[in-house]
């Protein structure tokens, strides 16, 4: 008679993070930071077609890391959230933290439950009427969600990244230099051709705020 063959609880979801942090880590950065006119969005992304940053609703946008086909499905699925209750309620109960626990719950499951967990992270922001306001979610490969900083550091090489943004990040950042300041974030020597996804949630714009922009400031 054979026995099956037991592996750990505990080593099971090690492999599993182990294999969605790889796949989350593995493409280019992206970085999202709150200053004074706004939030910026920036990633490194040779493409001009698959986007990795986005609208979605007024004052909302996204940004996702890792395997395309998946977070641009969760971002596809935001866009159907949020529209689906500005309809139902109202337009400003559309927030980033509800998206962002919507996002956590379907990533968590993926990430417990699915064959393959999604190798992806992603982040959720919104722009308020100042500063303090601001709301960015970051959301790890297996749901946890994270929003006790102004800023948020997808893929990459996050460390080195959170290490340049705690130490040149302040309140009342100009556009100019929170565009520096991404810039010395996503740093890669190596690669330094990629260019700059880049995209703006305008503070105090009426309507929809999200603009991309060219490059960098």
């Amino acid at each position: 008679m054979t026995y099956p063959l037991y592996v750990p609880q505990e080593q099971i979801i090690k492999d599993r993070a182990d294999f969605a942090r790889r796949g989350a880590h593995r493409g280019r950065p992206a970085v999202v930071v709150s200053a004074a006119d706004g939030v910026l969005l920036a990633a490194r992304n040779a493409s001009r077609a698959l986007h990795k940053l986005s609208e979605i609703y007024d004052k909302v946008a996204f940004a996702g890391v890792g395997k395309w086909s998946e977070f641009e499905a969760l971002r596809v699925a935001g866009i159907r959230y949020a529209d689906l209750r500005g309809y139902a309620y109202d337009r400003v109960d559309v927030s980033a933290r509800g998206l962002a626990g919507a996002y956590a719950q379907t990533v968590a499951a993926a990430f417990t439950g699915d064959p393959k967990p999604l190798e992806v992270e992603v982040a959720v922001c919104q722009v308020g009427s100042d500063q303090v306001s601001d709301a960015v979610f970051h959301i790890s490969f297996d749901g946890t969600v994270s929003d006790e900083l102004p800023w948020a550091v997808l893929g990459g090489a996050p460390v080195e990244a959170h290490q340049v943004l705690a130490e040149g990040w302040r309140s009342g950042l100009s556009l100019a230099e929170a565009g520096q300041l991404v810039r010395r974030a996503l740093a890669e020597p190596i690669r330094a051709e990629a260019a700059f996804e880049v995209a703006l949630l305008r503070r105090h714009q009426l309507g929809r705020a999200f603009q991309r922009l060219p490059e960098l400031p």
